[in-house]
């Protein structure tokens, strides 16, 4: 029991609801609600059944075509206790997001010990991972909430390494997983089982920057907020900002589309990447790594690549446009009376509150950027002005130097963290017409009560919703109010169900209200043509409904 009561509070914390006497258990049905893992248990001696704790599922959503993509995971197999500490054997994942089965797929084999060999030879020993702290820092994602169980994890050094990894991986059916920063927040970067983990973190070079052109040449582990350090003395700047920018990596933020705080300004990635180097399952190295603003010659398939969370290929080079640097920046924390909302101040650190004496509770941040201070900052002064005799806005701040612009930031990019200490947190990244950002909100809050807090923030000028609800705990019955409610809102009124997380893990099965079975047939059949074992990022981005082998004829 010492050593269960060391690794898994989760676990042990099941076990003393159970009172249990004893510490030899066989699992009659094992799942994960929302981080905690929640099992059914059988003692050894005698037949009385102890469920901890309660494992009621709903039943699925009949707005789904495809019935399969049912939410509850069953134990296939009946370890002993002592066993589940590393999660090996576990057959089947649950992640609390209502309802979905997930087995793993028997097609793919088990690591053994001439794969740590050939890998070794390849790699070196010291970038081929085994050790079990290092193995729980990668399965795990960075708000806790997904698990994997791996037993592997791979450094490579270059696109050559990546390329016989992959090749040896599909000749030996042995699933992959590619992970960058490991900052997502669909559990996309994550293992589901034993996946093996090829992490990107060494293959972090700048290639080449062009200051003439303003493009840009690296490779796909660099970190993104080094490369806009980088692009700082050079005159530029990267075309994406985001509250992770100091652990994500460039190739994550291409392989997700991630999204921020410029794209209302400079666009979304798949218009700024002029050109991508990829590695196919098989090995196989593509090389579109073009450096031209026009190239009209067949079919983009960088874009392919772009959003397809590394179910396609692993993304090892990026050309990308960077804008230049603009010196003038004015911002604004604006306080508004037009929509009712929460305030995360209390629980950052070292966060003052530029409106102190504001009563309101919604607030808007509005940066310009240009190459006259003067004139810039005059604009902005008359926009104000405006907004205030207009009654648009009730009070605001703007700030008068880097640091205050530096502070205002991390409020906007501190909230994620804010809402991990207050509780918690079942989030939502949704994309909206703008005339409904906050209306979801609203009906949220209706529909859940006071026992929880929702919050929406996010991107207003793109219509972008972060949609936040906190809870002391997370709870199925607070689940089953959520899911599926917010996609059948989300989808009637003409939004999508991910802005700019992707769908990974977390998604997967809900693709369908956002695309036509049609367009995720098609998507299916890129998947098979382009990764015919499945070993690329499996049970991500689709539903296994349509990848099984008689799943649709094209």
């Amino acid at each position: 029991m010492e050593k269960w009561r060391r690794s898994s509070r989760s676990i042990l914390s099941a076990i003393t609801r159970s009172n249990a006497e004893c510490a030899w258990f066989m699992c009659s049905k094992i799942y994960r609600s929302e981080g905690n893992l929640c099992f059914e248990v059988l003692p050894q001696l005698g037949t009385d059944r102890k469920k901890v704790p309660n494992s009621s599922t709903r039943p699925m959503n009949k707005r789904h075509p495809f019935q399969s993509a049912c939410k509850s995971f069953w134990f296939s197999h009946f370890p002993p206790f002592s066993e589940l500490e590393s999660l090996y054997d576990l057959e089947t994942r649950s992640y609390g997001t209502a309802a979905m089965k997930i087995q793993r797929n028997p097609s793919f084999s088990m690591i053994e010990a001439r794969d740590i060999l050939y890998f070794q030879n390849i790699l070196g020993e010291k970038n081929v991972i085994q050790d079990k702290d290092e193995l729980a820092t990668a399965n795990h994602d960075w708000m806790r909430k997904y698990r994997g169980s791996s037993k592997l994890l791979l450094r490579p050094r270059n696109t050559e390494e990546v390329s016989q990894i992959l090749a040896y991986c599909n000749s030996r059916s042995l699933a992959v997983v590619p992970q960058g920063g490991n900052t997502g927040l669909v559990g996309g970067s994550v293992p589901v089982f034993d996946e093996v983990i090829v992490n990107l973190g060494l293959m972090n070079n700048i290639i080449s920057c062009d200051k003439v052109s303003g493009i840009l040449v690296c490779e796909a582990g660099c970190i993104l907020e080094n490369l806009d350090t980088f692009l700082a003395d050079q005159g530029y700047m990267m075309p994406i900002d985001l509250g992770a920018k100091g652990s994500c990596q460039i190739g994550g933020n291409i392989s997700t589309n991630a999204g921020g705080i410029r794209l209302f300004r400079y666009g979304s990635l798949r218009g700024n990447v002029l050109g991508l180097e990829v590695v196919l399952a098989n090995g196989t190295v593509i090389d579109m790594l073009g450096t031209l603003r026009k190239d009209n010659t067949g079919y983009d398939l960088k874009q392919l690549f772009i959003g397809s969370e590394g179910t396609l290929g692993i993304v090892t080079k990026v050309s990308i446009l960077v804008p230049p640097r603009l010196s003038s920046i004015n911002l604004a924390f604006l306080a508004c009376g037009d929509y009712l909302s929460c305030k995360a101040l209390n629980h950052l650190e070292g966060v003052r509150n530029p409106l102190p004496s504001s009563k309101e509770k919604f607030y808007v941040l509005i940066e310009t950027t240009g190459s006259n201070q003067l004139h810039d900052k005059a604009k902005l002064d008359a926009f104000l002005e405006s907004c205030l005799q207009n009654s648009l806005i009730v009070d605001g701040s703007v700030a008068q130097d880097y640091n205050q612009i530096a502070a205002f930031w991390r409020i906007r990019e501190g909230i994620a963290e804010a809402l991990g200490r207050a509780g918690v947190v079942y989030k939502y990244d949704l994309s909206l017409p703008i005339q409904h950002l906050y209306e979801l909100v609203d009906e949220m809050r209706m529909r859940l009560g006071e026992s929880v807090k929702v919050l929406g923030y996010g991107h207003l000028g793109d219509g972008n919703l972060h949609l936040n609800i906190s809870a002391p705990k997370y709870d199925d019955k607070i689940l089953e109010q959520i899911e599926p409610f917010v996609y059948e809102w989300t989808a009637r009124h003409s939004g999508s169900i991910s802005a700019e997380h992707g769908l990974g893990l977390m998604k997967a099965n809900e693709i369908y209200y956002s695309k036509p079975p049609e367009a995720v047939q098609i998507m299916a059949s890129f998947k098979k043509l382009l990764d015919i074992n499945g070993i690329l990022n499996p049970y991500k981005v689709l539903p296994q409904s349509v990848l099984s082998p008689n799943a649709f004829d094209m």
